[in-house]
């Protein structure tokens, strides 16, 4: 009976979070209309087409190197050092200034892009209880290690060529873990529209 009573106090805890997870991920749907999955999807469009090149251009031409941090799968301390290294001064003030402000704005536009989008797919796509309804979260999960990487990555480049311990090391990390959930994020993105489009095709079918 006392084994019962902790089980039961160990799982509360967990059913809570999800819980709380879930109610998350049903707001999220509520907002999540055509018309701002429409308008969300357009603004991703026009940062990838216009502003992402154009900022890749930027950085290139005052660093004089294509790579940064945030665009590379994973590094290691004495990489990202190297990096720091090759930008020169005037390379690393540019990679502070564009974290500063167009990477402050450029993960609120691709969580907007996927969160919506996986909401209003999934609505049409999955039964209302199954757990694929939850994967519009998942975008949140790549921004938070998209900051922990900028954050990261930031302090060492702004200290260079100061060691900073620990953090230097921690920035691999976070861009790898950034890159798995823009992965994941993608993959729940087509397996939501794969369904969607299977579950219109077998409805026109009936008819």
């Amino acid at each position: 009976m006392c084994t019962g009573r902790v089980d039961l106090d160990m799982r509360h805890p967990l059913d809570h979070k999800m819980k709380r997870l879930r109610m998350y991920s049903r707001s999220l749907q509520r907002l999540s209309s055509g018309a701002v999955a429409l308008l969300a999807a357009a603004l991703f469009a026009i940062f990838m087409v216009f502003v992402l090149p154009a900022q890749a251009v930027e950085s290139a031409a005052v660093s004089g190197i294509n790579a940064t941090p945030d665009t590379t799968l994973f590094y290691t301390t004495g990489e990202l050092y190297d990096l720091a290294g090759t930008m020169g001064k005037a390379g690393r003030s540019h990679y502070i200034r564009s974290r500063l402000t167009f990477d402050a704005i450029w993960p609120v536009v691709y969580v907007a892009f996927f969160a919506t989008t996986i909401s209003w797919l999934a609505q049409r796509s999955f039964a209302p209880t199954s757990r694929w309804q939850m994967t519009n979260l998942l975008p949140f999960v790549a921004m938070l290690f998209d900051i922990l990487e900028n954050l990261s990555a930031s302090l060492v480049i702004v200290r260079y060529p100061t060691p900073t311990p620990i953090v230097a090391e921690l920035a691999g990390i976070f861009t790898l873990l950034k890159w798995v959930s823009v992965a994941l994020t993608a993959l729940a993105l087509m397996a939501a529209l794969t369904a969607a489009i299977i579950r219109c095709t077998t409805f026109q079918r009936r008819q």
